[in-house]
C-alpha cells in the first residue's frame, strides 16, 4: 500500500497521464452517452439554485446530476491529494520559464502557483482585481461564448471529429500564447511588478 501512494504522489508521464484522461471519452460515452466537460456544471449549479425565471437555466437539470457529481469528486480529490498525498518536492519548472517569470517579478517555484500572485493578501489589491476578478470573468466569458472550456473542446470535441471544437481548442491556445507574451509583461507592470 505504501509503494502505491509513493508512486501517486509522483509526478506522472505524459504518455501514462494523457492516455488516462482522454479514456474519460469512452468511458463517459460507453457509461450512457455522457459529454465530459466541467464548464457546464456551473450553469448546473445555477439552475438547481436559482429558482428564477430565466430561459437559459430553465431546463432539467437534474438529468445532468452525474457532472455535479463528478466535479464534486474531481473538487475532493483535488484536496486529498493536497492534503494527504502531495508530492514534498519542489515543482519542475523549467531554467527558461524561470527566468521568463524571473523578469516578470515572480520567483517562487515550490508550488503550482506563484506565490507573488495567488495569495490572500493580494486578493483585494489592484493585482487580485487583475488576476481573479477580470481574470475569471475572461475565462468565464470566453467559456459561455466558446460554447464549453478547454477540457469539453480539447478532449471530449476533438476526440468526437467535430469542427467547432477543434477551431476553439486552436484559438484557446492562440489566446495563451498571446495572453503570455504579449500582454502579461505590461499587465505585471502595470499592477507592479
Amino acid at each position: 500500500m505504501e509503494q502505491l501512494i509513493e508512486l501517486i504522489k509522483q509526478p506522472w508521464p505524459w504518455y501514462v497521464a494523457g492516455p488516462l484522461i482522454g479514456l474519460t471519452v469512452p468511458a463517459l460515452l460507453l457509461l450512457g452517452n455522457k459529454s465530459f466537460g466541467i464548464s457546464s456544471s456551473l450553469r448546473h449549479v445555477c439552475a438547481a439554485c436559482l429558482p428564477a425565471n430565466i430561459p437559459f437555466f430553465q431546463y432539467n437539470w437534474q438529468k445532468e446530476m452525474w457532472n455535479l457529481v463528478f466535479v464534486l469528486g474531481v473538487l475532493i480529490g483535488g484536496f486529498v491529494a493536497t492534503v494527504f498525498i502531495s508530492n514534498p518536492d519542489t515543482v519542475v519548472v523549467a531554467e527558461s520559464t524561470q527566468r521568463d517569470l524571473a523578469a516578470l517579478g515572480i520567483t517562487s517555484f515550490g508550488n503550482l502557483m506563484p506565490k507573488e500572485i495567488f495569495t490572500f493578501d493580494n486578493l483585494f489589491t489592484l493585482k487580485g482585481l487583475f488576476f481573479f476578478v477580470i481574470g475569471g470573468f475572461m475565462v468565464g466569458f470566453g467559456t459561455r461564448y466558446a460554447g464549453g472550456c478547454t477540457s469539453g473542446h480539447a478532449i471530449m470535441g476533438i476526440s468526437n471529429l467535430q469542427w467547432p471544437s477543434l477551431v476553439a481548442t486552436i484559438f484557446f491556445m492562440l489566446g495563451g500564447f498571446a495572453m503570455t507574451h504579449l500582454l502579461l509583461p505590461h499587465i505585471m507592470s502595470f499592477v507592479g511588478f
